[in-house]
């Protein structure tokens, strides 16, 4: 404890505007508790999250993992990067390879059109509620 009050004591605190930098700094990786250990994914390799019972599942390239956050919290956070697609599933709009009218189910025509988000380096497509139909559009300039 003295070791640290001596440091403490030499060391000039951090200047203001520093201190501000840092708060308004959005991270750059989400924190994924898994076997024992913590895991930092960048926010850049998620493609998708989504939101299943209690659990938000975070989908890279490569694979899937658990988070501890719920949509509304990424969501907030990280506004130009994801973009809701239905209560349950944000989208990375870099991910994003277009959208497709979804194929009608057991050969009836649905009344209005579904549409579904193809993503650029996944074989998945993600359902596009109607309500968010429109910020879809806007957001992805169609």
């Amino acid at each position: 404890a003295a070791a640290l009050e001596r440091v403490r004591a030499r060391r000039a605190p951090p200047a203001a505007d520093v201190l501000a930098t840092l708060a308004t700094r959005a991270r750059r990786h989400v924190s994924v508790a898994e076997c024992g250990r913590i895991l930092l994914v960048p926010v850049a390799e998620v493609r998708y999250l989504r939101a299943e019972l209690k659990y938000v599942t975070a989908r890279t390239a490569a694979r899937e993992y658990v988070l501890d956050e719920s949509l509304v919290q990424i969501e907030q956070e990280f506004p130009r990067s994801f973009l809701r697609l239905h209560r349950n599933c944000l989208v990375a709009l870099a991910a994003v390879a277009g959208v497709e009218r979804a194929a009608e189910r057991d050969g009836q025509k649905e009344a209005e059109p579904r549409w579904e988000v193809l993503l650029r380096d996944l074989p998945e497509r993600l359902p596009v509620s109607r309500r968010q139909w429109p910020a879809v559009r806007q957001a992805l300039g169609l």
